[in-house]
């Protein structure tokens, strides 16, 4: 464990801001860990893990732990699942292709989500009609207050959409260092419905998809819809797509016939952000070296050289817009630092 001065953190953020790291340790193991937050001359520390999921908008004075804990092991199989134990550090999507190789299922349809593992159920990540929560089954996590690693189990998470424990009332007050899924081995239940997947299926001549198949299908709905973050800093959605009652989804449906949405269980309507930003005329939008993607207008791309604080004007000249002509108040996915 080495502590390392005046890092530059443009690669460790997938928008590729360059903001500096007053002081950074990679942290490699369970007990680098628990030594690092013992280190009484830093009390304040930023947990890093992939980067996908953040907007810095200034350097940080905090002492930078960078969550780079590798591993995967199996706990249990049957022959109809197994369950597998997965280190904070490792890359979520090359943890989805490592599941693939073996055919487990479960996770085909969050192939290519940016990030590390660790990161994962603090968003309870989601695309196309699946959660991490439909796998999870619990999670570690060091109580940054005396480094104790605790067991989170599925309901002590109160996982919501793109939302958890973690988020809220666990905010910084732990570090998730591994998280345990259960995966179907056969059998596998196929989510097809949502999105543009099963028309890809049929376009491709596939009448009995297997899992790697809707992997592969996803992987290239998602590469046509969203830039990839080597080549144009991005992070994924942007925003959160609101959930409007059903009193409100009659209103917009009555002056926008044309509107997109999901009906939810409880009656409500989510309703798909990118769409309210595009109609608001923000799609493909320049401002600078900040702007909003040509494909996909819920996300927010870095041209080159645009500061965080650049891109969260952007971002709340959006919400202001998306609000008066709506009257509907975007929330950011993403975690803005500054």
């Amino acid at each position: 464990m080495i502590l390392q001065q005046d890092i530059s953190l443009k690669s460790y953020n997938t928008f590729g801001i360059e903001v500096k790291a007053r002081h950074f340790i990679e942290i490699s193991s369970v007990d680098e860990l628990r030594q690092a937050l013992q280190i009484e001359s830093f009390p304040d520390r930023l947990i890093l893990g992939g980067g996908s999921n953040m907007l810095l908008t200034r350097d940080i004075e905090q002492l930078v732990l960078h969550i780079n804990i590798k591993g995967i092991r199996v706990l249990w199989e049957t022959d109809e699942n197994v369950a597998l134990k997965v280190m904070a550090g490792e890359n979520w999507h090359d943890f989805v292709l490592w599941c693939l190789e073996r055919d487990y299922g479960g996770l085909e349809n969050l192939s290519l989500i940016p990030g590390n593992v660790g990161t994962a159920p603090i968003q309870n990540i989601g695309a196309y009609g699946v959660e991490l929560k439909d796998v999870f089954e619990s999670c570690e996590a060091m109580e940054v207050s005396n480094q104790r690693l605790q067991r989170f189990t599925k309901e002590e998470c109160l996982f919501g959409y793109r939302d958890s424990f973690f988020k809220n009332q666990g905010k910084g007050k732990y570090v998730i260092t591994s998280v345990n899924l259960v995966l179907t081995k056969k059998d596998h239940s196929l989510n097809t419905s949502y999105g543009a997947i099963e028309q890809y299926l049929q376009l491709q001549g596939i009448e009995k998809p297997s899992i790697r198949d809707v992997s592969n299908a996803v992987i290239a709905i998602r590469r046509s819809k969203l830039p990839d973050p080597a080549e144009l800093g991005n992070s994924g959605s942007f925003f959160k797509n609101p959930v409007v009652s059903a009193e409100k989804h009659a209103s917009l449906s009555k002056a926008y016939p044309e509107l997109p949405s999901y009906k939810n269980e409880q009656g409500s309507y989510k309703i798909p952000a990118g769409w309210l930003i595009e109609k608001c005329g923000y799609k493909g939008k320049r401002f600078d070296d900040a702007g909003v993607h040509e494909n996909q207008a819920l996300v927010l791309v870095n041209y080159g050289d645009a500061s965080g604080a650049d891109l969260l004007k952007l971002a709340k000249t959006i919400q202001s817009d998306v609000e008066k002509t709506f009257g509907i108040e975007l929330t950011a996915e993403v975690n803005i630092l500054g």
